[in-house]
């Protein structure tokens, strides 16, 4: 092999791997992500506690002949055994239909991230407890 040849070799094996800035700007980017799950977690860890409390009203009440007050009542304790601070038991809407009462819990949850911007998430849970 002639000297340029190996050169040109030595110089391509000492380039290989990461910079340092390039380093710098993978993590701040993977930390970027990082911090926005956990902003996000717990938003959805109370979407899933009022998921929860819906379903098991569902549970409680399917094809026994429940009113709407005693839906309401159910969901109120239930909130607050789950803490859901949220939404409150008012915030939820149990109107009459044909097959039984119709629960929907509709809200949106707004979670700080850095300075000024924000996430805004929405949630829509809808559930029919038969009569």
């Amino acid at each position: 092999m002639s000297l340029k040849v190996m050169e040109k070799m030595s110089s391509k094996r000492r380039q290989a791997g990461m910079t340092t800035l390039g380093l710098i700007i993978l993590v701040s980017f993977l930390g970027l992500f990082a911090f926005a799950g956990i902003r996000l977690t717990p938003v959805y860890l109370n979407y899933m506690k009022v998921v929860g409390v819906i379903d098991g009203v569902d549970e409680e009440f399917d094809g026994t002949g429940a009113t709407s007050t005693a839906i309401r009542k159910s969901i109120s304790r239930r909130f607050d055994i789950e803490s859901v601070a949220v939404i409150t038991a008012k915030d939820i809407n149990v109107k009459k239909t044909a097959e039984g009462y119709e629960v929907v819990a509709v809200y949106s949850h707004k979670a700080p991230f850095i300075a000024n911007v924000s996430f805004l998430v929405d949630f829509d849970k809808r559930t029919t407890v038969r009569r």
